[in-house]
């Protein structure tokens, strides 16, 4: 095991020793009030790509038939946990006309890793073949009541929202196989043009690093 994969599963590890059983750094969307309802048209974003320097936003996926917006970053365990799953989820659907646009909106004053810098070398890194945005201002994160990381988001083909929960039931250190299985399901039902199911976990993963003018959303 490279150094880098030891230092992710101590920190884990000692998360989950240390406070519940997500761990003392962790957030859920569960019980949250006031997060974005199903059905709520996707807001706008307009961001810098953290490889490529372009600006993109919702509308630049106008022709795709379903939209994945995740909030991912580079320090937090839970998305280390899922990060090639991600890349791969993106490389099993890049031909089905799926959308996927990753944002990451921690302050990176208060978690440098998680810098645009960083945030590059973790996509090229890891092969993301999807857009990785930077929301500095954090703007984006609050209209998409964002919570944790990841936390991700589908919309169908007219950018309403069907799916806002976890990607599977893989945690750090819980030794289930991350698979991206609730989030595919939803896609898959999207794509088929039936409905998807209400039956949504909510998502788990590092809490949002707000700057302290902004605050936690919801």
């Amino acid at each position: 095991m490279k150094k880098s994969q030891w230092f992710f599963a101590l920190v884990a590890l000692f998360g989950f020793l240390s406070a519940g059983p997500y761990g003392a750094d962790a957030a859920t969307t569960e019980g949250k009030q006031d997060l974005l309802p199903l059905g709520s048209q996707a807001p706008d974003f307009h961001l810098p790509d953290v490889v490529s320097g372009t600006t993109l936003s919702r509308d630049d996926f106008a022709d795709k038939k379903a939209l994945v917006v995740v909030f991912i970053c580079r320090h937090c365990p839970y998305v280390q946990n899922v990060k090639k799953q991600l890349a791969q989820l993106a490389r099993d659907y890049a031909d089905k006309g799926v959308g996927i646009v990753a944002i990451s909106s921690n302050d990176a004053a208060t978690v440098p890793e998680d810098a645009p810098a960083r945030l590059k070398e973790m996509a090229q890194e890891e092969g993301f073949t999807f857009p990785y945005l930077y929301d500095e201002d954090q703007k984006v994160a609050k209209a998409y009541t964002a919570v944790c990381t990841p936390d991700p988001f589908l919309f169908d083909q007219n950018r309403r929202l069907v799916y806002r929960g976890q990607l599977d039931d893989s945690r750090p250190g819980n030794g289930k196989p991350a698979t991206g299985k609730d989030l595919r399901d939803a896609i898959d039902a999207v794509l088929a043009g039936t409905p998807v199911s209400q039956d949504q976990k909510p998502s788990v993963g590092c809490s949002i690093k707000w700057k302290k003018e902004n605050g936690p959303a919801g």
